[in-house]
């Protein structure tokens, strides 16, 4: 590789730019006509316009960022996370036109895509799942016997979903065929298939993961995350490792991640994700991500690693660029979303230009973001504004740290997460591991409501 396209903006797009430019490797940016003189574009070597503002006709058109790309001279396409990122037909589009495809095979992404057949891969390779239906579900008397089999409450999943979207909670059996009804429609028109599969519900569980990275042969894993902090299940607040999670739990969910990874010849980084129970201290494989996580970087805190280094040898050169032995951990991160939205206000975006931006420094801090001072938040896209991730020697430590990190913040111009971000830190919940997947849900008076 020599000219990387990357098919993303934002701070991904930053993010990538800076670990491409240290390998040596020129690169290109795709921009929307508003990201034009965004920061992104500022950095990279070249940018391309892909189209106007909405994504759907500019970095969701898979023919304008192709040619985009060709015209170029790119070698590489880098796709980030969202977006493209996880679209089987576009990666195999970007091989087919002679380019490399910085991310999984395209029949690894179809997989992992299609949850349903994701689990059954998932069971074959021995990683731990909770009981539910194989594959998607029947009709009728046959339905309601499968619920009875798995038990409620349980949770209707769209087959094709992802993101947390496609998911729908059946508390009783006299529910269960109106809900499967709705869900089949709202996955059609959201995913193009309407094939949804029943889990059983664990209504308290944490959301833990394990980041892995293969070469298509071998695969190793960079440790495990905890994710447990979300609203409508998008996360919010992640650290690394994950707390309180028992030795013979951890190194199950870590080995049978990388088993899954060689099984499905898995090439570069993937997340496993899982459910966990604390009270019966089991783990159960939700879906793996077939792409670079937002959160990756308090992964990279705990390891001192670059992992889009690590994606970029591995597309380059089509072996690991290290074994398991060499990877070591050290420390405790957090990594906060700060997002232009009002959490006052049901998580409204709050588009608009940032008057003033002050970040935090100091050891143990880091901030990623594609915003300065008088960038404009455009109503278009994803609401991040950054990512703040700070690190120290034990969770302790981080936590502290953590508060007086947020302490420095200061955003002026748009409503954002901080205040929300402030109070999570300093929760007993929190700092005792108590919290879990539904937190925020069951804790109104965080978001300006009552108990």
């Amino acid at each position: 590789m020599e000219r990387l396209f990357i098919a993303n903006r934002g701070e991904i797009a930053i993010r990538v730019i800076r670990s491409a430019r240290e390998l040596g490797l020129r690169t290109v940016v795709a921009a929307s006509e508003p990201d034009e003189k965004s920061r992104a574009v500022q950095l990279a070597d070249e940018y391309r316009l892909v189209g106007p503002a909405p994504a759907s006709k500019s970095y969701l058109d898979q023919s304008a960022v192709l040619a985009a790309a060709l015209e170029s001279g790119c070698d590489a396409i880098h796709p980030g996370y969202g977006f493209l990122s996880e679209n089987a037909g576009f990666a195999a589009a970007v091989i087919d036109a002679g380019l490399t495809w910085v991310g999984p095979s395209p029949e690894a992404i179809e997989l992992m895509g299609d949850k349903a057949r994701a689990r059954e891969a998932a069971r074959q390779a021995g990683v731990p799942i909770l009981q539910g239906s194989e594959g998607s579900v029947g009709h009728g008397e046959d339905l309601l016997a499968e619920g009875r089999e798995i038990g409620y409450p349980l949770v209707v999943k769209a087959s094709a979903g992802g993101g947390g979207r496609g998911i729908r909670l059946v508390t009783s059996e006299q529910d269960l065929i109106s809900t499967v009804e709705v869900a089949q429609a709202e996955a059609r028109a959201a995913f193009g298939s309407s094939e949804v599969y029943l889990e059983r519900f664990l209504g308290r569980a944490r959301h833990v993961e394990v980041q892995v990275l293969g070469d298509g042969s071998d695969a190793i894993h960079l440790g495990d995350r905890d994710c447990s902090m979300q609203r409508r299940q998008q996360k919010i607040l992640e650290e690394a490792p994950a707390p309180n999670l028992p030795d013979a739990v951890r190194e199950r969910i870590q080995q049978s991640s990388v088993e899954l990874a060689r099984e499905c010849h898995y090439r570069g980084l993937g997340t496993v994700e899982f459910l966990y129970d604390p009270e019966s201290h089991e783990a159960a494989f939700i879906e793996m991500n077939t792409r670079l996580q937002v959160e990756h970087p308090v992964t990279e805190m705990i390891t001192g690693l670059d992992l889009v280094r690590e994606q970029l040898l591995v597309a380059g050169e089509g072996k690991l660029p290290l074994g398991q032995d060499q990877v070591q951990f050290r420390g405790h991160a957090f990594e906060f979303r700060l997002n232009a939205e009002d959490p006052l206000a049901g998580f409204m975006p709050s588009p608009g230009t940032l008057e003033r931006l002050d970040w935090p420094g100091g050891p143990g801090v880091r901030i990623d973001s594609g915003f300065v001072a008088g960038s404009v938040v455009a109503p278009f896209y994803d609401s991040l504004l950054a990512k703040l991730i700070v690190w120290d020697a034990s969770r302790t430590e981080a936590i502290a740290r953590s508060l007086r990190a947020l302490d420095e913040v200061d955003v002026e111009g748009v409503k954002t997460t901080l205040p929300l971000l402030k109070a999570l830190i300093q929760r007993p919940e929190l700092r005792d591991v108590e919290h879990h997947s539904k937190f925020l849900e069951t804790t109104p008076e965080l978001l300006g409501g009552t108990a």
